[in-house]
């Protein structure tokens, strides 16, 4: 029992001693939440001069580039011009930091930025201000204009840098890339187009740095510092290449001098894999900040669904072919077709060419035709099937901005009339891309893509585009047929067939023509004048195995002028870059597989290479090949050549009338740091053929058009 009566008064002691400790611990806290001193040190004085310093780090956006990595949008660094005009600023000092000389400085300054130097003594003479502004002359220089400025010495000229989107080819695939623009904070937003649909992508995210500093804005030592490092914006590869790109540019803008229209549109893809090889319209813009001009934001090969016309009239005829009943040699009255009492639908020729068969029905483009294969060979559903099948109705899912999925609807016997050779409904130049690849593939339809790939800017590929198949939409004997129908319109020697303007010596192409008349908004009828329509060409080449589809369209042409002189200008061209005909005999070319030659014998290759009549070049006086340019299994047409390297000694080629991709893989096999300038084929290098050339040497290398 006294045993448990120490153990009593231990407790007690220890409960006291608890609470006695718990105490002091309430009143500590009680007395650094209300002193306003701790030993010697006034609390609040020593908060304030504590603060939070945090600094961003900006992430720097993503370009967008070709398929051939060409730069199409990227961000530099501009400048806006101050000066400093208050003497305050000089005071005390051994040199000027103020503008003093105010003559001189306007003077000087209005060689460079393009303004009066009466304007300039203007500003620089403004009473009661510490610094001034130029105006909009004075903003968005570039790194030239600022090195020019200050190569000039100016006492109180200085510069705030910012960065700006730069598209450093201008008014070039402008509807596809759209434009970004800086807000008043500098951050880089996209606006239209790509820049605007990839933008979160493209900028990246900011990081920042983060630390306590004193009243001093020091960092604070011994204090934590937190810093998270910006995650830079992606890079954006398009499958467009810039040199039919430019082609197609260049066709539209020819166009454009020598004809008068409302606007024009082309898109040209790969038949093969569904890659848009070119997209552009007329007119156009600038997207750089000191050029925009815009007038119409909406990028018509997607945002702006149209009737298509007769170039609908394909489809129409595939649906009746798919069916089993079509019969290319049965006759109809061609010229009108009676829909009611008060209503004759009638050809394009309104007498039309009396009886002809379905097939000739398709190269003269007859509506009667078509309304006849809707009563004999198809009707409503199976049409609206066809061409809900083929895409029409709905989105490509392509990544454009603002793309529209159309309208695709009829009921009544005139409305489906109206949709079997094109009015009434409404579609995109997409859509009609993606129908399209189904005829140059023995009746797979293809999605088309316009992203290649995109790639950290450390060269990660997170996302790669490819070919992607839809699925069956035709048989090939469907394919076959509707691709000798486009084959007769365009080369057939009679009067009726409306493709025959577009032949081309040579040139195997095929096609379908289409004029859609436009609506007269005041009665809801359509316009008779053919100036007030939309015309458009639909074609492919070779016609066998067609390699590009091409579209166009032209609002408001008093002639198919425009379509006839871009369409031959392009097929032409783009078969001279893509090496598809021989240029001498306009035959389809046969390319030939590219085999390893890493590590054989010099004398060896060439000699294999000579038997295959293959052109090559040899860079190096080595006896072994250690690298080669296409790679093995590379099927080379005849226009192409073979780069190879040995080891030893290396001399500079003479790149004279090689392709830019070609270029670019000597630069790349023997690390030159090479600038290319211009498009289509080097005429000119800023090192002399056979100078001794090393590793990180500095080459500018100019292209131009050939064609």
């Amino acid at each position: 029992m006294k045993k448990c009566k120490n153990n009593i008064k231990f407790s007690n002691l220890f409960i006291v001693l608890a609470f006695f400790c718990f105490a002091i611990i309430i009143y500590r806290v009680v007395y650094l939440a209300t002193a306003k001193e701790i030993d010697g040190i006034d609390i609040k004085v020593f908060a304030d001069d504590r603060k939070i310093y945090e600094s961003v780090i900006p992430a720097t956006r993503g370009d967008i580039l070709d398929t051939n990595s060409e730069v199409l949008a990227t961000t530099v660094s501009t400048y806006k011009l101050i000066a400093y005009i208050d003497p305050i600023r000089s005071e005390g000092e051994s040199k000027l930091y103020h503008v003093e000389d105010k003559e001189t400085t306007a003077k000087e300054l209005s060689k460079i930025l393009g303004m009066d130097e009466e304007e300039i003594y203007y500003i620089l003479n403004q009473e009661g201000l510490y610094q001034v502004e130029f105006g909009s002359k004075g903003k968005n220089l570039t790194q030239s204009q600022k090195e020019k400025i200050d190569s000039l010495n100016l006492p109180g000229i200085d510069f705030i840098e910012s960065k700006e989107r730069y598209y450093p080819n201008g008014d070039f695939a402008s509807y596809t890339l759209g434009y970004a623009r800086s807000d008043e904070y500098g951050v880089i937003e996209g606006e239209l187009g790509l820049e605007s649909v990839l933008n979160e992508q493209l900028k990246g995210k900011d990081g920042y740095t983060s630390y306590q500093v004193d009243v001093n804005n020091y960092k604070i030592a011994g204090t934590k510092e937190i810093k998270e490092e910006a995650e830079d914006g992606l890079d954006v590869y398009l499958t467009i290449d810039s040199n039919i790109q430019y082609i197609v540019e260049q066709a539209l803008n020819e166009a454009s001098k020598k004809y008068d229209f409302e606007w024009i549109v082309a898109v040209v893809c790969d038949a093969k894999t569904g890659k848009i090889l070119a997209t552009s319209q007329k007119p156009s813009f600038n997207p750089n900040p000191k050029e925009l001009d815009i007038k119409n934001y909406l990028d018509l090969s997607v945002a702006n669904p149209f009737e298509p016309g007769s170039i609908m009239k394909i489809y129409t005829y595939m649906a009746a072919m798919e069916a089993g009943t079509y019969d290319g040699n049965a006759k109809f009255k061609s010229g009108g077709y009676k829909v009611d009492d008060d209503v004759t639908i009638y050809d394009w020729l309104k007498q039309g060419w009396g009886m002809i068969t379905y097939d000739q029905g398709f190269m003269a483009s007859s509506n009667v035709g078509v309304i006849n294969i809707v009563n004999e060979f198809i009707d409503r559903d199976t049409l609206y099937k066809y061409f809900k099948k083929l895409g029409f109705g709905e989105k490509t899912n392509i990544t454009l901005a603002n793309e529209q999925a159309g309208k695709l609807s009829f009921y009544y016997d005139s409305e489906v009339y109206n949709a079997a050779f094109g009015q009434g409904i409404t579609t995109t130049p997409m859509q009609h891309i993606k129908a399209l690849t189904s005829i140059a593939n023995d009746g797979v339809m293809l999605n088309p893509y316009i992203i290649d790939k995109v790639v950290t800017k450390k060269g990660e590929v997170i996302y790669e585009g490819k070919k992607e198949e839809l699925g069956v939409v035709a048989s090939k004997e469907t394919t076959d047929y509707i691709k000798n129908l486009m084959y007769d319109t365009v080369h057939s020697s009679w009067s009726g067939a409306t493709g025959t303007s577009y032949k081309l010596k040579g040139y195997d192409l095929i096609g379908k023509t289409g004029t859609a008349q436009l609506v007269n908004p005041n009665t809801g009828k359509y316009y008779t004048s053919y100036y007030q329509s939309i015309r458009s060409f639909v074609g492919m080449w070779p016609k066998d195995n067609p390699e590009v589809i091409i579209y166009m369209s032209v609002k408001k042409s008093e002639f198919n002028y425009p379509l006839v002189t871009a369409v031959k200008s392009i097929v032409k061209n783009v078969s001279t870059y893509l090496n598809i005909f021989d240029t001498q005999s306009n035959d389809i070319i046969e390319n030939k597989k590219i085999e390893n030659y890493l590590n054989k014998e010099k004398e060896e290759v060439l000699s294999a290479l000579q038997k295959e009549n293959i052109d090559f070049i040899v860079i190096g006086d080595g006896n072994k090949i250690v690298n080669q340019y296409p790679t093995n299994d590379y099927l080379l047409s005849s226009n192409e050549k073979v780069i190879l390297v040995t080891n030893g000694t290396y001399k500079m080629p003479n790149l004279k009338g090689y392709s830019k991709k070609e270029v670019r893989a000597v630069c790349d096999m023997l690390d030159l740091n090479c600038t290319l300038e211009g498009f289509g084929y080097a005429i000119s290098q800023s090192i002399k053929t056979d100078a001794i050339i090393k590793t990180g040497n500095e080459i500018k290398i100019i292209f131009k058009e050939l064609y």
